[in-house]
């Protein structure tokens, strides 16, 4: 890989966020600014720690949270043994990022845009909301069932508007799909970007597209090699050809993509 698109940078700091029981940690993971001034809100990198041996032989994806200061951010939750092992690590560490991967979101100056994201998928819009020239014209409506304080929310403080969605039973689960629908029909004259686990992009895929709302959606596929090599995280365009979701997305318009 090239020089300038494959790098080893250290460790700087890894913050837990918030508490959780039962549902793993939460953690910002503060890098070494890999020197990648033209990323794009919306794309991704690949990390792997230097110490990794070959009982993990992949890197883990994580969304673009934020670039400043001299400091890269990721924000991930503690879900299996890749992520088990990037919450140990401490500052001095070594890790190899590759990047900035795949496509961005859409970003308009004057088009009210409605962000929405489910859980982790708000990571990728800290740092639309901090790179949006008018982020006084941008509505976040963020769908969590964890406490607020495991996520990033704070970071959005500079969006025009913000609302949460929080999922304390199975009860709240049609009034959450009913508030998303009924927000994304507000935004015909707009722009909806959307960013969650994969039932929640669909309800709003499918409000979308009956409202005929340009929309687009951020797909959180399993990948191994972020490059387009490995075919492991292939879905299907809206034509039911299969594509891969890192060279073609992650960010797909609504009715692209199969979801």
């Amino acid at each position: 890989m090239r020089k300038k698109f494959c790098r080893e940078v250290t460790v700087v700091e890894i913050l837990p966020v918030g508490q959780s029981e039962g549902e793993g940690e939460f953690f910002e993971l503060r890098l070494e600014e890999p020197g990648w001034t033209d990323w794009q809100p919306g794309q991704f990198v690949m990390v792997r720690p230097s110490d990794w041996d070959f009982s993990l032989i992949w890197g883990r994806p994580f969304s673009i949270c934020r670039s400043r200061d001299g400091l890269f951010s990721i924000f991930f939750q503690n879900v299996g043994r890749g992520t088990a092992r990037i919450a140990k690590l401490r500052p001095g560490d070594k890790v190899t990022v590759w990047g900035p991967l795949g496509n961005s979101f859409v970003m308009e100056k004057s088009t009210p845009t409605l962000l929405l994201a489910g859980g982790v998928g708000l990571a990728p819009f800290v740092g639309y909301v901090e790179r949006h020239p008018t982020p006084e014209h941008l509505e976040l409506l963020f769908a969590h069932r964890l406490p607020l304080g495991c996520y990033p929310y704070p970071a959005l403080a500079a969006a025009g508007t913000r609302g949460c969605l929080e999922e304390r039973s199975p009860a709240d689960l049609p009034k959450i799909i009913q508030a998303v629908q009924h927000k994304v029909a507000q935004y015909k004259e707009g722009l909806v970007l959307c960013c969650g686990p994969t039932p929640f992009m669909r309800t709003v895929q499918q409000a979308a597209l009956k409202y005929g709302v340009r929309c687009q959606v951020s797909l959180e596929n399993r990948m191994a090699c972020g490059v387009g090599a490995c075919l492991g995280c292939v879905c299907k365009d809206g034509q039911g050809h299969h594509v891969q979701t890192c060279t073609r997305g992650p960010v797909f318009w609504a009715q692209d993509v199969t979801l």
